[in-house]
């Protein structure tokens, strides 16, 4: 196929952020409250989810292998596979900036009259997803992963005259751009031992590489090049830019970096551990599996513990959402084959990678679910606090129940979305023998049910102050709508969304 047709939907994509930037252009302030913007993301992001399936298609059912070669000086250059499993984060981003852009037209019509920008840049980070997820090269990876940087800081700030999200934007660079030079620093180890900045070719130069080596260059890179990925996904010590960054951003940017970066930043581990460093899984020389059961452990409790004080939704969701990072950091840790033998089996209905990929696309409509409906909330108090939802099944019936399911998919209550996704995660734990890993999740998910459960207190069981019904776009019930739908038919029509992941995970089965 022609690289410019496999690049097709980041072209889709690319081609609407520049019209959206210059018909504002054109426009300026005549037409900022025109639904063209909001309506031209979407069907930019439409076109980028049939594009993808389109080449899906055209590749048939076998393991597609596809790569977007980059000639230098050199010779030919590996920068960017074009893969079911890249495939599957580029559909993912799509929705994510569907559905954000779809939730963000009241608010940002009331907050901001630079409006045109806010969605060109909305689809930029939406570029830069599919992007990172696709890089098969440590430079091609860096660019990427900045492009997804800088766009998501200045969407942070976007709300330049609230001090609270300037002040979010700033820790937010100052945090990323120590994390970004840890990353670097890490890539240049493993160019100096291997002399190559392409994954698979990393790989083959530390098959033949000597203990040395391992031991003093690998080691270290490996954990340079964790802490550089998980200060993307939020994982724990990594994560204290996150409730700033959420609790001060515009909140349809916090619903995106609850669900955008973090998907990102786990296609990025996963291709990198599983490509360049797939003799290093349970070595004594370097042992990343034990690493991130580490900072699974830790990323959960602490997630859950500290999300039990909070007052501020944003906030709690925060927290929320470092938990649910070491929920899905489970499923990278159970990639890893346990060696019987001598040998590498990969056995049982869940074998980690699937069970992370299911649950990210279930938290990806569970989340931005629960923050349309803080979206709707905001914009009728103008507050985040917890509080404001007190007596919400008077004031809107419709957004109670539906932020209740959105509560029990989080916590992993049957029949939702979240359920299927635990299921898959810990089972795959429990399949490997990870058991303490499994049972830690479950006891983490158990204490979730505090803090989640008490909102829900708040909506049905407390007196309302205000009881003036909230009225809700015609826009932010349709993302409700579909949200709750999809969050619904992940659980009960599990069976196609499970053979979907389940093939976008198998492109990597080979690189153990």
């Amino acid at each position: 196929m022609n690289n410019l047709l496999l690049l097709l939907p980041e072209l889709i994509i690319l081609i609407v952020a520049f019209a959206v930037f210059i018909l504002d252009l054109v426009w300026g302030q005549e037409r900022s409250n025109s639904s063209v913007f909001p309506a031209l993301t979407m069907l930019g992001a439409l076109g980028a989810v049939i594009a993808t399936v389109f080449i899906w298609a055209q590749a048939g059912s076998g393991a597609l292998q596809l790569r977007v070669i980059a000639t230098d000086s050199g010779g030919a250059l590996s920068m960017l596979a074009v893969d079911q499993f890249a495939m599957f984060f580029k559909i993912y981003a799509a929705l994510t900036v569907g559905l954000v852009g779809l939730v963000s037209t009241d608010y940002i019509r009331a907050h901001t009259s630079f409006r045109g920008e806010f969605y060109a840049m909305l689809l930029m980070a939406g570029l830069a997803l599919m992007l990172v997820a696709s890089s098969t090269n440590l430079v091609m990876i860096f660019l990427a992963f900045e492009f997804l940087s800088i766009t998501s800081y200045l969407l942070t700030g976007y709300l330049r005259d609230n001090d609270f999200s300037v002040e979010a934007a700033l820790k937010y660079f100052l945090y990323g751009s120590v994390a970004s030079t840890v990353m670097v620093f890490g890539f240049s180890l493993i160019y100096g031992a291997t002399g190559s900045v392409d994954l698979r070719d990393i790989a083959t130069a530390l098959a033949s590489a000597d203990g040395t080596v391992a031991g003093y260059l690998v080691m270290p890179a490996i954990v340079l090049i964790i802490v550089g990925v998980g200060f993307k996904i939020a994982l724990v010590p990594f994560h204290q830019w996150s409730p700033e960054a959420y609790q001060g951003a515009p909140t349809p940017i916090t619903a995106f970096l609850s669900v955008g970066p973090k998907a990102a930043g786990f296609a990025l581990m996963v291709r990198i551990l599983t490509i360049a460093f797939p003799g290093f899984a349970h070595t004594a020389a370097a042992n990343w599996v034990a690493i991130l059961m580490g900072i699974a452990i830790l990323t959960m409790t602490f997630g859950n513990v500290v999300a039990i004080w909070q007052t501020d939704i944003k906030r709690l969701f925060a927290y929320s959402s470092i938990a649910h990072a070491g929920y899905m950091l489970i499923g990278v840790v159970a990639i890893a084959p346990q060696y019987v033998g001598g040998s590498q089996t990969i056995e049982g209905w869940s074998q980690g990678l699937n069970g992370l990929l299911i649950y990210l696309l279930g938290y990806l409509f569970t989340n931005i679910g629960a923050f349309a409906i803080i979206i709707a909330v905001e914009n009728k108090t103008g507050s985040s606090s917890i509080s404001k939802y007190a007596g919400l099944i008077k004031r809107s019936p419709f957004l109670a129940v539906a932020f209740f399911i959105f509560l029990l998919s989080l916590i992993g209550i049957p029949p939702t979305a979240g359920f299927v996704g635990k299921l898959f995660v810990f089972g795959a734990a429990i399949n490997q023998q990870m058991f303490v890993l499994a049972i830690v999740g479950i006891v983490n998910s158990v204490i979730s049910v505090y803090y989640y459960l008490n909102i829900a207190r708040q909506m049905f069981f407390e007196d309302v102050e205000d009881s003036t019904p909230i009225t809700v776009s015609g826009g932010l019930n349709a993302a409700v709508a579909i949200s709750l739908a999809l969050v619904f038919a992940i659980a009960i029509f599990a069976q196609p969304f499970i053979t979907w992941t389940t093939n976008s995970a198998q492109i990597l089965a080979s690189s153990f």
